[in-house]
């Protein structure tokens, strides 16, 4: 028997790769007899991540709306009107079985058309704040997976809420710090610092590095920083020679769960890939976040001894420094903070959630 999903979620590859991860379950789950198909916009990231991966992309028109109203709170309602036309019009041609939503303001387009066609809803929220759109359009939804526990009270009006985590890449699992280390060329007595500040880098986490490393107190420390592929910092012409610079890590598994100390954001797929590894990490969360929601991610994470937060003002104003310097000379506590940490990691995350969608489909 044939399934059909259309799956929806963009904006930043915080939605995204959970989108696209979930659709490779389904796959994986349902084999040949599984048809999906994406929605979003054709000029957010969305429109150039989803073709690549191999599905089918149906070009929709979507607007953040505005908390408050504007001109601009029109045109995104007029645009939510066009939307929602346009995915009434692709449900009723590709009749799926259900829609799944991973968040962003792309997504309440098909969800609003799903449910007034009557088509069952299901979501997936990846952080300890919900999203808008997602938290708005749960009422009435068949499911609603969370990346967090503690969220049934959120989402008191989805038929079921389960906690499934955060789809995270296999590679992230079964590392080790001392095998990590010795991938690394790490001796006993070395200590590194890894920061990665994702996909776009982060200036405030880069300028700290920079001047960190330079610093005489950190000499014997090596320090490697991912900038992301569109860095925003100039680098000078002359680096310490304790600092790496790359613009893309291959094994990310590998330095988050070998290094001494992580220097982070704090989106929910890197706060599962920090469990994950049983990083430890100090979490500097994005400032402009929507509803600040990477420091509740951070502060989930970071409870009972898991990691340390710090605002990206702190880091600023220079009191990252004694941080970091009283960790690294603090072995116990960095090993508490690993084990924590990976015990906070949700190793089934993809039995979850395939079970909970198959709960659903089965009991239509």
């Amino acid at each position: 028997m044939s399934v059909r999903f259309i799956v929806t979620g963009g904006g930043t590859s915080g939605h995204i790769n959970p989108a696209l991860a979930i659709a490779g379950m389904l796959k994986d789950c349902y084999g040949s007899d599984c048809e999906i198909i994406f929605t979003g916009r054709a000029e957010g990231l969305e429109g150039e991540l989803v073709p690549k991966a191999g599905y089918e992309f149906r070009p929709i028109t979507a607007m953040a709306m505005p908390l408050k109203p504007s001109p601009r709170f029109f045109k995104a309602l007029i645009a939510l009107q066009k939307g929602k036309k346009q995915c009434r019009s692709i449900i009723k041609e590709f009749k799926p079985d259900a829609v799944i939503s991973t968040g962003g303001y792309v997504s309440a387009p098909l969800l609003y058309a799903a449910k007034a066609l009557r088509v069952p809803v299901m979501i997936h929220e990846a952080n300890a704040f919900p999203g808008r759109a997602n938290k708005l359009l749960s009422k009435g939804a068949a499911l609603v997976m969370t990346g967090f526990p503690d969220q049934e009270d959120v989402f008191s009006k989805a038929r079921k809420v389960v906690c499934t985590g955060n789809p995270v890449r296999s590679i992230m699992y079964g590392n080790t710090y001392e095998g990590s280390r010795q991938k690394l060329g790490l001796k006993d007595t070395d200590k590194m610092v890894f920061t990665m500040g994702g996909s776009l880098g982060a200036k405030t986490l880069t300028n700290f590095i920079l001047k960190t490393s330079a610093d005489p107190r950190f000499a014997g420390i090596r320090f490697v920083l991912s900038v992301g592929k569109h860095n925003a910092v100039e680098m000078p012409e002359t680096l310490p020679s304790n600092l790496e610079i790359m613009s893309y890590i291959d094994e990310p598994n590998v330095y988050l769960s070998g290094s001494d100390v992580c220097i982070l954001r704090a989106g929910a797929v890197t706060c599962a890939e920090i469990t994950a590894t049983g990083a430890c990490s100090i979490m500097v969360p994005y400032p402009h976040a929507a509803h600040d929601h990477q420091t509740y991610n951070a502060n989930m994470v970071a409870s009972g001894g898991g990691g340390i937060v710090i605002s990206d003002k702190d880091v600023e104003d220079g009191k990252l420094t004694d941080v970091l310097l009283d960790l690294l000379n603090d072995d116990s506590r960095r090993a508490g903070i690993r084990k924590v940490a990976q015990s906070k990691a949700v190793y089934d995350t993809n039995e979850r959630i395939i079970k909970a969608i198959r709960d659903v489909m089965d009991n239509r």
